[in-house]
């Protein structure tokens, strides 16, 4: 069970939680929600011990705590098996022992009988720990979340970002505690690997807590939904869907309810005021000025505020914007691109579709000069000014440096006031600007991010997985000003706003080669293939709709 009692905490002056209370009973699988910077991560530290609460508490009974936080924080020098079987610390420990036994009876080192004795017990206490049906628990994980094989001895950081956070989640899923809190866990999956995490958690033994801004996974998940709003942790049953259904039906309800009482108000107050001077009425009229001070005045539902921005290219580039011809590159003995060749010309928006690992990324850090090629070319227009986004690009924030210091880094020069002025369409106003980045949540800092990323004057834009970490409201204004922006994109992404909406070229990058994708079907954005441009998507599902 997990729970909050009068549960109160505050950042500086701004108040995450007052007076929150809940209880989440046996195997309950529950989707947190709340705008970015609510305190959806602080109250899973609060809930797994990490944090202490101002006020009140929170915590768990019973069992163990698994939490996969937004950071991978693996051991560099584990293979990826060794890694996760650091999550049975005691059935690793025995298996050692018993490394250890074996080797010294094949020695003839020590004494036999006690040896053998202890070799014995050992074998016992690992068949309780269940250590024999541990590494298919491994196996049947890694493979879920995409894994091969050949994966297995590689060493954690000879992954990228993205793949070592799956790592991370499967140490605890493969460990199977009995409360799982899991902040983020689709950011870094491709399609495949998000349905099959969405069916393993639907029978999974245990309480399951879960911070995502994916909708469509949560539907599939949950069967209940917390809200923090406001300081308020509120309850709503069934899936995300429902959730909205009812949000808005309270809303309604609540607007409703406002309404009458203004009515009753300014009805009690014409009485109040029309026989205030009559003595034959002072009875009545003190009766209801009395009543007006007690009642609690119901306010309007006031709608979160949203990021608002827009974006426009600097400059008009030439027509060929980007050629990149037969490039090639490999990590070590593990090739990743083959003979990769893309031509880009000036508005297109092209997307990078494909399964995780199949070079996406590596093609971007190539095309923008953050990567050497080991082989082929890459031509940029003269007048090209291309900026690239990082899907890790709120972890290069230095911490130690407030909103306002971290922007201005990146403005070539811009007066604070226009700085501020752009900081304020991402929601840092006032004072907020003054913050330190590492006190801000995971999608506070993505906003940082995103407008130190676009206050830079450029007219193409190089996006890797741009969404990722954004909260709904942000994700939709960021597809809004893409698909509104008249420079040129060439975006790796798994998104289908931007996939289907916005993509006027989609190119499947797998197998080292990135290939367009030309038949006239629906794309899937793990790879597979759909229509070529917008206009040929339009007319497919004009020919679907009319047959």
């Amino acid at each position: 069970m997990l729970f909050a009692d009068k549960l109160a905490m505050s950042y500086g002056t701004r108040e995450l939680f007052a007076n929150a209370t809940f209880v989440i009973g046996e195997d309950e699988r529950v989707g947190l929600v709340g705008p970015n910077g609510a305190g959806k991560s602080t109250l899973l530290r609060l809930i797994a011990g990490l944090e202490m609460p101002e006020a009140g508490t929170a915590g768990h009974r019973g069992g163990v705590v698994g939490f996969l936080k937004q950071e991978a924080d693996l051991s560099p020098d584990f293979t990826l098996v060794e890694e996760l079987w650091k999550a049975f610390p005691e059935a690793l420990e025995v298996r050692h022992r018993l490394d250890e036994v074996g080797a010294l009876l094949e020695t003839g080192e020590g004494d036999v009988i006690e040896l053998v004795d202890e070799q014995t017990t050992l074998y016992e206490r690992y068949e309780l720990l269940d250590g024999y049906r541990i590494e298919a628990r491994i196996g049947k994980v890694l493979d879920g979340l995409g894994f091969e094989r050949p994966d297995w001895d590689k060493h954690c950081t000879d992954f990228s970002g993205g793949w070592q956070m799956r790592i991370a989640l499967a140490k605890i899923l493969a460990s199977v505690p009995e409360h799982a809190l899991l902040d983020e866990p689709t950011n870094h999956l491709d399609a495949e690997a998000r349905d099959w995490l969405a069916e393993y958690l639907t029978d999974y033994p245990g309480v399951v807590v879960i911070v995502t801004h994916d909708g469509v996974f949560m539907d599939k998940v949950v069967t209940r939904v917390l809200e923090i709003d406001r300081g308020e942790i509120k309850s709503y049953a069934g899936n995300f869907s429902s959730y909205l259904a009812e949000k808005k039906a309270r809303a309604e309800a609540r607007e409703r309810a406002r309404l009458r009482q203004q009515r009753e108000i300014a009805r009690q107050r014409r009485f109040i005021d029309r026989f205030r001077s009559k003595a034959t009425k002072a009875a009545q009229v003190r009766s209801r000025e009395t009543a007006l001070e007690k009642i609690e005045i119901i306010e309007q539902v006031r709608k979160a505020p949203e990021v608002r921005f827009a974006l426009q290219a600097s400059g008009r580039t030439e027509r060929e914007v980007l050629k990149i011809q037969h490039v090639a590159k490999s990590f070590g003995d593990e090739p990743v691109l083959l003979d990769v060749n893309l031509e880009v010309e000036r508005g297109q928006k092209v997307c990078l579709v494909g399964a995780n690992g199949g070079g996406k990324s590596t093609l971007l850090r190539i095309a923008i000069g953050a990567l050497d090629a080991d082989e082929g070319t890459v031509k940029w227009a003269e007048r090209a000014r291309p900026g690239y986004y990082d899907q890790h690009q709120d972890e290069a924030l230095d911490p130690e440096r407030t909103v306002l210091e971290e922007v201005r880094d990146g403005s070539d020069g811009a007066p604070d006031v226009r700085l501020r002025s752009i900081l304020g369409q991402f929601l840092f106003s006032g004072d907020d600007v003054f913050k330190p980045v590492k006190i801000l949540s995971g999608g506070e800092r993505s906003r940082v991010a995103l407008a130190k990323f676009l206050i830079q004057p450029t007219n193409v834009l190089l996006l890797d997985e741009p969404t990722n970490h954004l909260d709904r409201a942000t994700r939709a204004r960021l597809i809004e000003a893409l698909s509104t922006y008249d420079g040129t994109i060439i975006c790796a992404s798994h998104d289908p706003g931007i996939v289907e909406g916005i993509a006027t070229h989609v190119y499947e990058v797998k197998n080292g080669e990135a290939t367009e994708i030309l038949e006239k079907r629906k794309i899937d954005p793990i790879g597979d293939d759909g229509p070529k441009t917008a206009r040929q998507r339009r007319a497919a599902r004009e020919a679907a709709a009319a047959s």
